[in-house]
């Protein structure tokens, strides 16, 4: 079985971002299906080492142009300066060496030098101090992507929930809210569930923007003049979408076993009912993006950083989730090549 290589980039040195990939590697039977290759450096990451009592976790350090090893776990080493770690504090330096551990791992996933990508917590603030001018990783890779939208989308086995919105001010939201972002997010997201989740037809839920999704434009005018419209679009371009649907109810329904994947309208409305229904064994995931990347369903967790507290079980569910959508995707693209071989040719065609 091929293995997938997988960059994890180190996120910000003053979190728990190292020590949650840390502990997630510290896995042996993570190495029969995937080849890990952390995006840092060495001096950072085996002062985190240390802190989480790893000091028998071998790391490779690859040179210049050197491929990744085999059952080992990689280390890219993306600077060489002498860093001052201020654990739980935010900081120009946690925002700097965060980005370009994440410009490295873009730029060999781009050259297809790795498989697919998992970002360590990054801390918004310390990013802003150093320069960075998104507001997280999404718009970020976006924008290295090439795309012209992409969703991101809370994933466990059993719920999968898409944003029309992300990181954006509570009251931009309803601004933001159109219909043609709204096909868009639905395409994406049914895209991604038929490519990336092998399910071959999604059925796809709507939440409503309003409370009580609107109550018929008495409590907002959303849901009729821009929701459903769009809904109603994609109904007739032949997908398996209904709603919209309020929000304060949806999570705790049956209804919700009867969808492959639910568009949630803003980031608390859908997180919230993803976290508390899958929190710690869930993972962020970026769908439409030319490459895969995954990261964990938490933040940098401050208030903990240092003190051997935090819990790896997201970070491994990241990894692992990368490589089932690489491994879906491998799949995908050879049934693909089958169908278009099978398919007869246009002669052919026109001659019966």
């Amino acid at each position: 079985m091929e293995k997938v290589k997988i960059g994890i980039t180190t996120g910000d040195i003053n979190s728990i971002s190292l020590e949650v990939i840390l502990k997630a590697l510290n896995n042996e039977s993570l190495l029969q299906y995937v080849i890990p290759i952390i995006y840092g450096n060495i001096k950072v990451t085996s002062y985190h080492k240390n802190i989480v009592n790893l000091a028998n976790l071998s790391i490779y350090v690859l040179n210049n142009g050197e491929k990744p090893k085999n059952n080992r776990i990689n280390l890219v080493n993306c600077w060489n300066d002498n860093v001052n770690i201020n654990l739980g504090r935010p900081s120009p330096d946690g925002g700097k060496y965060a980005q370009l551990a994440l410009d490295y791992a873009i730029e060999d996933l781009l050259n297809n030098e790795i498989d697919a990508m998992v970002t360590g917590p990054i801390h918004k603030h310390s990013m802003k101090m150093a320069g960075f001018k998104h507001l997280g990783h999404t718009t970020y890779l976006k924008e290295k992507s090439g795309v012209s939208d992409c969703l991101m989308m809370l994933v466990h086995d059993k719920l999968k929930v898409g944003l029309v919105t992300d990181h954006i001010p509570l009251k931009e939201v309803a601004a933001t809210i159109t219909k043609e972002n709204i096909i868009s997010k639905i395409n994406i997201l049914e895209n991604s569930l038929i490519r990336d989740f092998g399910i071959e037809k999604p059925n796809i839920a709507v939440l409503g923007l309003n409370p009580h999704a609107g109550e018929e434009g008495m409590l907002g005018s959303e849901e009729e003049e821009i929701i459903r419209p769009a809904i109603i679009e994609c109904k007739k371009n032949g997908k398996f979408v209904s709603g919209p649907y309020p929000a304060d109810s949806f999570f705790g329904s049956r209804l919700i076993s009867k969808f492959d994947g639910i568009l949630s309208m803003y980031h608390d409305q859908g997180l919230t009912g993803f976290k508390t229904l899958c929190f710690n064994s869930g993972i962020n995931y970026t769908a439409g993006l030319g490459f895969v990347r995954t990261s964990p369903d938490h933040g940098t967790a401050f208030d903990i950083a240092g003190q051997n507290l935090a819990d790896p079980k997201s970070m491994l569910q990241a990894i692992y989730k990368a490589k089932d959508i690489i491994f879906e995707r491998w799949g995908y693209t050879e049934a693909r090549k089958d169908i278009l071989k099978k398919k007869p040719k246009l002669s052919e065609e026109l001659s019966e």
